[in-house]
């Protein structure tokens, strides 16, 4: 089961949900982080003879009741253990998460947390879920989804080009980094809808014409912004 994902470019991105044992994970993770906090704040005073009052013990707990809330919203949908597995918080609609929607995902937690009926509620949302949703997922309209490797080869390593190269579509310059990068996804991705759809809105954008099909169109563009932007 993947999740479809529209982007602001019209198109189409389908990502693998993340699953069950990685949300546990991760949020096992999360906890240890959190564990580790107690001890150096907690546990390591306590035992040079520090005894906490009311207010440090306030202080204290700040930092954990809201760990998941700012950690989401300071790391773009990611806390400590999804960082560690590869997985982020992301809008079903293809918008950017705001901080309405991590404070949603934020609340539900109160009945989702280990400490109400062991945390099987959150289990059994996911488990019966095609999307891989939390109820704090269904009320925020996101999911928890796997990420492909941020960086690529592909990303990384510029694809020499000849020095008598020839620009085919100079109107490419119209075009942004960003653009690139999704039409590198569609490429990677291999649907020939999306390719499609791809190809038709950088022409509807750029105004450019051609015979060539939609795959090679597409990175004949790539090879063009990235010679015109070399020089």
């Amino acid at each position: 089961m993947s999740v479809a994902i529209r982007t602001s470019q019209n198109v189409l991105l389908e990502y693998e949900p993340a699953s069950l044992g990685e949300r546990i994970l991760g949020t096992m993770l999360d906890y240890l982080v959190l564990f580790g906090w107690f001890i150096l704040v907690l546990a390591l005073p306590s035992s040079m003879g520090f005894r906490p009052n009311t207010f440090y013990t306030i202080l204290v707990m700040l930092p954990v009741v809201f760990y998941d809330l700012a950690s989401e919203w300071l790391l773009n949908g990611q806390s400590v253990g999804k960082l560690a597995m590869n997985t982020r918080v992301v809008m079903l609609d293809g918008s950017q998460p705001g901080l309405g929607a991590y404070l949603l995902r934020w609340v539900f937690r109160i009945i989702e947390s280990a400490a109400f009926l062991g945390g099987i509620v959150p289990i059994i949302t996911i488990a019966a879920n095609g999307k891989g949703q939390r109820l704090g997922d269904l009320a925020a309209g996101t999911s928890v989804v796997r990420l492909k490797p941020a960086v690529s080869l592909d990303d990384v390593l510029i694809q020499p080009q000849a020095e008598n190269y020839t620009v085919q579509f100079p109107d490419v310059r119209l075009l942004s980094d960003r653009d690139m990068a999704v039409i590198r996804a569609v490429i990677q991705q291999n649907s020939a809808d999306t390719l499609q759809r791809t190809a038709e809105k950088i022409k509807a954008v750029t105004g450019l014409t051609t015979t060539l099909d939609d795959r090679m169109f597409l990175q004949t563009v790539i090879n063009d912004y990235q010679f015109i932007t070399s020089q």
